[in-house]
């Protein structure tokens, strides 16, 4: 990835700082509360959900154990269909190559359908340091934009704020960006709406190039497919003369039939609707109709390299539909900033530190965003096991070991600070090895359990602030089941 937010703490600062602020913490669990309550009703209205839910699981895996194979597949449809495709290690290039592609319109602006992959490689910075402006037309986006800020969250971007704030946004910042708020503009949610209609209408009739990413590709035909809920991506995807869409490579799907599993479980995950208001399909181009120059990037930035990972490559199952943001209690009150990444919640946890690595402090800090609850594996329209692979990171942070970065096979080091932990499970794992240390233990701990500090010192203080220390028994389970249990065992057997 393009790398974290400037100045980012680790998520334990970050997340700390959140907590404290009680608008952010009222705004956040307003928001995911209302949208868990109507997911779970719009999931329940299908009776095969967990029929469809494996499947979608099981299209992902044999996609990506042939990723090679249908991107080739792809390339040719996209080809033959009329479309350029660009093929993009990393983020730099990906912006060189849509920076290269506007330019050649000879045009200094552009339109964009919300996507989480120009955000990750920080497209908007660099087409403005090209001299090309950026102008986002999804609602949470524009949101953003106006503000100065940053997305908070997958689906609704704009998640920690309030029609107040919202409200203020529009008012002081939108004349800078184009058509200014309506004179007297309130906080009523059909007004904002209506000030951002008439602030965006003119940004689409007048723009010629349009960027966006895409929720799926298919192999078969060639097929993009978008899905949304304003229209606004239905005008960034037919009015510009040239279209550049840029997508993960993991986005792939084989053939057209597959959608017809996603196009279910996406939109009930996601914004709890039976099905999208706007679901947008093209092939190519044709003459007469839409963008007569379509071109598309295909996105690796650390994707190739997650792939390789066996256990946590299920990340790149994800259709982002931020279903496991919205059950998470850790994001509910630290929000998604706290995450340093686009990609904040819990699936932010396990795929920002396979795409950029676990070396800088935040990325290492990030599979321990969680209580491995395990909400988020519930509520997973294509059952990624998210506590799993924190747990598999969580490894990795602390032991190091080998990993692919850039398609070669490297040995990690482990990240500072945890060396007391490394220790620990050193010890742990002598004393489980020896069984009559690990009785003898359990013994001195039961006998001076009067004098044991209610929190742990040095290191260990950490874990203790936020946890009560279990109180130890006052007999080893070993020594209470020899004695009542123990001498009858063979008569209570024969009974």
């Amino acid at each position: 990835m393009s790398g974290t937010y400037l100045g980012m703490p680790a998520f334990p600062v970050a997340a700390r700082r959140a907590v404290g602020d009680a608008t952010l913490r009222g705004n956040l669990r307003h928001a995911t509360h209302t949208i868990r309550a109507k997911r779970a009703k719009a999931v329940a209205e299908v009776s095969d959900w967990a029929e469809l839910r494996e499947a979608g699981k099981r299209i992902k895996d044999h996609t990506l154990r042939h990723l090679d194979r249908y991107l080739v597949r792809l390339e040719e449809s996209v080809t033959a269909a009329g479309g350029v495709v660009h093929w993009a290690a990393d983020a730099d290039e990906a912006n060189e190559i849509v920076t290269r592609l506007v330019r050649m319109t000879g045009e200094s602006e552009v339109v964009k359908v919300k996507s989480m992959a120009t955000q990750e490689i920080g497209l908007n910075e660099a087409l403005e340091a090209a001299g090309i402006r950026a102008y986002e037309t999804d609602l949470a986006e524009l949101i953003v934009q106006l503000g100065r800020d940053r997305p908070s969250h997958i689906l609704v971007p704009a998640i920690h704020r309030n029609r107040g704030e919202i409200r203020d946004i529009f008012r002081d910042e939108m004349g800078e960006w184009g058509r200014p708020a309506p004179d007297g503009l309130t906080d009523s949610p059909a007004e904002l709406a209506e000030a951002a209609r008439l602030h965006l209408r003119e940004k689409f009739l007048r723009a010629k190039v349009g960027i966006s990413g895409a929720n799926f590709m298919v192999a078969e035909t060639g097929t993009m497919v978008v899905v949304e809920s304003e229209g606004n991506g239905r005008m960034c995807l037919t009015l510009p003369e040239t279209l550049i869409s840029v997508v993960g490579i993991e986005k792939v799907v084989p053939t057209f039939r597959d959608l017809e599993v996603f196009l279910q479980t996406l939109p009930r995950s996601s914004t709890a609707e039976r099905m999208n208001p706007y679901t947008s399909t093209w092939t190519g181009t044709t003459d007469g109709d839409g963008p007569s120059a379509f071109h598309l990037v295909l996105l690796d930035n650390g994707r190739t390299d997650t792939l390789a990972d066996e256990v946590g490559r299920q990340a790149l199952r994800c259709i982002r539909c931020s279903a496991c943001l919205n059950v998470c209690p850790v994001y509910e009150r630290a929000g998604g900033h706290a995450y340093g990444s686009v990609y904040p919640g819990p699936i932010g946890a396990i795929l920002s530190p396979q795409l950029r690595g676990t070396g800088s402090e935040i990325d290492a800090s990030l599979p321990y965003a969680s209580s491995l609850c395990g909400a988020c594996y519930e509520v997973c329209p294509v059952a990624i096991d998210i506590p799993e692979v924190l747990v598999h990171l969580r490894e990795r942070v602390v032991q190091g070991g080998p990993v692919t970065r850039d398609g070669n096979k490297v040995v990690v080091r482990p990240a500072k600070g945890h060396a007391a932990e490394r220790a620990a499970m050193r010890a742990a794992r002598w004393a489980f090895a020896r069984p009559g240390a690990l009785r003898s233990g359990q013994r001195l701990a039961s006998r001076t359990r009067r004098f044991h500090p209610r929190s742990l010192p040095g290191p260990g203080r950490a874990w203790s602030a936020t946890r009560d220390l279990p109180a130890v028994p006052a007999e080893p389970f070993r020594d209470w089941w020899q004695r009542t249990h123990g001498g009858n065992r063979d008569k209570g057997a024969g009974e």
